[in-house]
């Protein structure tokens, strides 16, 4: 018979088939943590009926290994599964083999989406805390939206995930799903309430330019810089006009920098928001103004580009890092490139919106194993590595992944 289907045993049973019980999964580990978070995940199936072959856990452990190995379609995670079946047995696991594509299938479309994210979301507080004390700042929390391009609703819209990028660490603190008929406004509330905003900076895109949404984050204490475009179109224009007459209260300039194949000079100019805006109770008091114009130069060609944009804040004008601020957000842009790049999500295709979202969940663990993996080391070799690069280091061979893994 296939080595992955050699024997049927309770799923439950004891594992007799590891004589030593892996060294990789160490106290403390991040493998433990992961394996934790796979055990947390509520099994929707009728356990005490039935042939159950696999644990829920090991299924989801199969999941989030062969995705951080580079494995994004479900085909290669199984195969991935039968050639590293040894190593997967020796740390308690697949003792039944691997599961079939069916079966994944099957589990991507019945685990309760919103209790994994919620449990993804209790695997990322174990580390955020350690890793914003070694950063040493405060933290820069980046809201925005993620269409899953490989599913399509019923309406013919893309289903769209919200999520909380924390900049100092580099991982999702958590995420929320926007309803079939809903858009980013009300799913932006409902991920607020679902972290600690308290001392926080929120960075966010024009779509949460809304009072509702400022208001939770004054009403929690958190800070926010905010880009002003014309869905908010009388305080666009009339911020607009205003800061043309008017000095700014500081102007500084970040560059030349050269950067992947293009001259950038950015200029910031600060003003005080105090005479500018008109309806400024409507906001909940006082902000400040930032404009933001960047000129760029192609190095192969030569060719200029330049843009403008607008950004309101409630931090005070002398804030020496609103600047920083505004770079800061597109950092979680980067996080859904590599997302498509490194796990190629909006090329792989599901059904259903809850099966788009527990890959969705998998992916951004994956993914921000390799974040909580730099801000543990102590190494500044190790900390100027990119996700992308860490990932082709460590998916060449899956003893170096356990190894890799098995770090505190």
């Amino acid at each position: 018979m296939p080595l992955d289907q050699d024997r049927s045993i309770d799923a439950n049973a004891l594992n007799h088939t590891a004589k030593v019980q892996n060294r990789f999964v160490k106290p403390g580990s991040i493998m433990e943590k992961l394996m934790d978070f796979a055990t947390s995940v509520p099994d929707f199936r009728r356990t005490d009926k039935g042939n159950i072959r696999h644990r829920l856990a090991d299924i989801i452990m199969l999941m989030i290994l062969g995705r951080i190995s580079g494995h994004a379609e479900r085909a290669d995670i199984i195969e991935f599964g039968r050639l590293n079946l040894n190593k997967f047995r020796k740390m308690g696991m697949l003792k039944n083999g691997v599961p079939s594509e069916p079966t994944l299938s099957r589990i991507e479309n019945g685990i309760n989406d919103c209790a994994m994210a919620d449990r993804m979301q209790e695997f990322s507080e174990k580390y955020r805390g350690k890793l914003l004390s070694e950063c040493g700042i405060g933290e820069t929390i980046c809201i925005d939206g993620k269409a899953q391009r490989g599913t399509v609703q019923d309406n013919g819209r893309n289903p769209d995930i919200v999520s909380a990028y924390s900049y100092n660490t580099g991982i999702v603190l958590a995420t929320e799903a926007c309803r079939e008929k809903s858009n980013e406004i009300t799913a932006v509330p409902l991920l607020l309430d679902k972290i600690d905003i308290s001392g926080k900076t929120i960075t966010a895109d024009a779509m949460s330019m809304q009072k509702d949404i400022i208001d939770i984050i004054r009403r929690n204490r958190g800070e926010f810089l905010i880009e002003l475009k014309a869905n908010q179109r009388s305080l666009r224009y009339g911020v607009e006009d205003c800061i043309k007459g008017l000095t700014p209260a500081y102007t500084y300039t970040a560059g030349p920098e050269l950067g992947h194949g293009r001259i950038e000079t950015r200029t910031y100019r600060i003003y005080d928001g105090l005479e500018i805006i008109a309806d400024k109770q409507k906001w909940g008091g006082n902000m400040t103004i930032v404009e933001y114009e960047s000129h760029t130069v192609i190095k192969s060609t030569g060719v200029c580009t330049s843009e403008k944009r607008l950004y309101v804040s409630s931090l005070p004008i002398d804030t020496p890092s609103l600047g920083h601020l505004v770079r800061s957000h597109w950092s979680i842009e980067s996080m859904h490139w590599g997302l498509d790049v490194n796990l190629k999500q909006d090329s792989i295709k599901r059904k259903t919106p809850r099966a788009a979202r527990n890959l969705d969940t998998i992916q951004r663990i994956a993914f921000s194993v390799f974040s909580i993996w730099k801000g543990l080391r102590k190494k500044r070799s190790d900390k100027k590595k990119g996700v992308a690069e860490l990932m082709r280091h460590v998916s060449m061979n899956f003893t170096r992944l356990l190894r890799f893994l098995s770090q505190k």
